[in-house]
């Protein structure tokens, strides 16, 4: 192997150890492209993946300090952007603020059940708190989040994590809800106590007071 090959693989290799699991050293997609792409090419590359947004380019917003200081604390991506509308005529403008939160696990999936659960909760609390504090009004969480993400291996015993519900997930997302004043989207895996146990893939919707407005339910297992 010549020194220019094995310097590029050194290089590599350092640069997966630095990054901790991020794409080559990028904490984010976006951030990767902006750094690496020509202006006018990055924004034809956001415009495609983010939508046309009437014409504008997406532009970013600066986040309270304290949303800023939860996501270099904890050690989670954090990004801001204004999405625009077409003007109503019947309407008058108002803003709408949407956060969505995607998370990786937290233990290994040979942890006990039980700590797997909590150690998301954990996760997610200064996330949910960063939400918040930045004024989120509906904060939507990822498909099952309160567990691995399992359904691909049609294994049972991932059944396990259902709940009702009205259970410890709703509970935990409850508090936060009335707090900020802020509807949340909660997919879980449910467990329909009331008829036979039967599983389902289900979007809970909790509202502003803490209260639970609704669900979808969209498949079952």
């Amino acid at each position: 192997m010549d020194d220019t090959k094995r310097k590029e693989e050194e290089q590599v290799m350092s640069n997966e150890d630095d990054s901790k699991g991020s794409i080559c050293g990028y904490d984010s997609l976006h951030r990767l492209l902006k750094d690496n792409l020509k202006p006018h090419l990055f924004h034809e590359v956001s415009r495609l993946l983010t939508g046309l947004n009437c014409g504008k380019p997406l532009e970013t917003i600066v986040l309270p300090e304290l949303a800023s200081t939860l996501s270099a604390e904890h050690g989670f991506d954090l990004q801001a952007f204004c999405f625009q509308a077409d003007k109503e005529l019947l309407r008058e403008p108002r803003v709408v603020r949407v956060g969505l939160i995607q998370n990786s696990i937290a233990l290994p999936t040979t942890a006990h059940f039980a700590d797997q659960k909590k150690a998301i909760f954990d996760k997610l609390r200064p996330i949910i708190e960063a939400a918040g504090s930045s004024g989120v009004n509906i904060l939507c969480l990822q498909e099952a989040w309160m567990m691995p993400f399992a359904f691909c291996t049609r294994e049972k015993r991932w059944c396990e994590f259902a709940e009702p519900v009205d259970g410890e997930s709703t509970e935990f997302l409850q508090c936060f809800a009335l707090k900020y004043n802020m509807v949340i989207i909660s997919p879980i895996l449910e467990r329909d106590i009331n008829h036979g146990e039967v599983i389902w893939n289900t979007a809970v919707v909790i509202g502003n007071h803490g209260n639970v407005i609704g669900k979808h339910r969209k498949v079952t297992a």
